[in-house]
C-alpha cells in the first residue's frame, strides 16, 4: 500500500529555508521527509549506506548532511548506534488529527523504537493532545525538564570542545588548525568551499588521517575534475579499500607501484626488443676448424 507524506507548499516560504539552506539542504530535508523508510511517528531506522545509496551520494557527504543537520540546522536527532533519526515538528503537519486508525499505528509503531528518548523529542512538538497522550506514555513526564538540563549541558560541553575533538572510534584526532589549513587549500586551488563544503571537509578529516585528506585534496587540484568533493572522497574511500590509513603507507603503496611499473615496462621492452639468437652448430665450431 502506497504511503503518504505532508509536505506544505510554505516550505519554500520559511525563511529557515529560504536563509540558512543550501540547494543540497533543501533537497536532503525533502528527502527525510518523504523518504521510503518513514514512518507515521516522524522516528525511523535508516543507515548513512542506504542515505548515500538513494541520493546517489557518497557515505561521506551522507554523513555529513546529517551532522549539519543535527548540529547546524537542530531539525534531527540521530542515533549511531540504533541507526534511527527523529524529525522535529514532524508531529505538527503529519499528527495533527487523532482516531483510532491514527491512534493504533503510531502505538504500533512507537513500540519499535529503541531510543526512547527521541520519543520524547518528537512528541513534545506534537500539537494533538490524543496523540500525543500516546507518545508521553512511553516516557516519564516528570523527568523531561531534567533531561532537558542534561542535554543543553551536553551540547554545550561538544560546542567547547571544537577546538579538539575526536570521533567515533576508529575516527582521527582532528585540530581546529588542520580543518582551516584543509579548507582554506580546498578553497584556494580547487572551489570555493561553501558551508557544504566545509561540513564535508570536517567529516573527511574526521573519518581520514588529515594528511590523507591533504594528499587526496593535492590529486585533486592536479586533476580538475567536474564534482571534485566527490572525486576527493572516492580518493580516500580507495585509499580505505587497500588498508591504506597514513601517509607513510601511501608512500610505501607508491613505490611499490613504481617499482612494478618500472618492472613490467622493463619486461615489456625485453619482450619487443630482445632476440634468442639461434646459432647454427657448424657456424659456432667454424673456428675450431680453421685452427686445426
Amino acid at each position: 500500500m502506497a504511503k503518504f507524506r505532508y509536505v506544505y507548499t510554505t516550505f519554500w516560504n520559511d525563511p529557515r529555508v529560504v536563509e540558512e539552506m543550501t540547494a543540497e539542504d533543501k533537497y536532503f530535508f525533502l528527502y527525510l521527509l518523504t523518504n521510503e523508510s518513514t514512518t507515521q511517528i516522524g522516528i525511523y531506522p535508516i543507515t548513512k549506506k542506504q542515505i548515500a545509496f538513494d541520493m546517489g551520494y557518497s557515505m561521506e557527504s551522507a554523513g555529513a548532511l546529517l551532522q549539519r543537520f543535527r548540529d547546524h540546522h537542530e531539525l534531527i536527532k540521530y542515533n549511531e548506534d540504533t541507526r534511527e533519526i527523529a524529525i522535529k515538528n514532524w508531529g505538527k503537519y503529519n499528527l495533527n488529527r487523532g482516531g483510532k486508525p491514527i491512534l493504533d499505528c503510531v502505538r504500533s509503531e512507537l513500540k519499535l523504537v529503541k531510543d526512547t528518548s527521541l520519543i520524547q523529542w518528537v512528541g513534545e512538538g506534537i500539537p494533538n493532545d490524543s496523540v500525543r497522550n500516546v507518545y508521553e506514555s512511553y516516557y516519564d513526564t516528570s523527568t523531561i525538564s531534567g533531561q532537558k538540563e542534561k542535554e543543553n549541558k551536553k551540547e554545550k560541553e561538544n560546542k567547547k570542545e571544537k577546538q579538539t575533538t575526536e570521533g567515533e572510534v576508529g575516527q582521527s584526532l582532528v585540530t581546529e588548525e588542520q580543518l582551516v589549513f584543509l579548507t582554506k587549500f580546498y578553497d584556494e586551488n580547487i572551489q570555493r568551499a561553501s558551508g557544504y563544503i566545509c561540513e564535508c571537509i570536517e567529516h573527511m578529516a574526521h573519518e581520514n588521517d588529515p594528511a590523507l585528506v591533504y594528499e587526496a585534496m593535492k590529486i585533486t587540484a592536479l586533476q580538475q575534475p567536474n564534482k571534485p568533493m566527490q572525486y576527493t572522497e572516492r580518493i580516500l574511500a580507495n585509499w580505505r579499500k587497500d588498508f591504506v590509513t597514513n601517509v607513510d603507507q601511501l608512500k610505501a603503496r607508491e613505490e611499490r607501484e613504481k617499482n612494478q611499473r618500472h618492472q613490467s615496462s622493463q619486461s615489456s621492452y625485453q619482450k619487443q626488443n630482445g632476440r634468442t639468437e639461434v646459432v647454427p652448430e657448424w657456424f659456432a665450431n667454424r673456428r675450431a676448424k680453421i685452427i686445426s
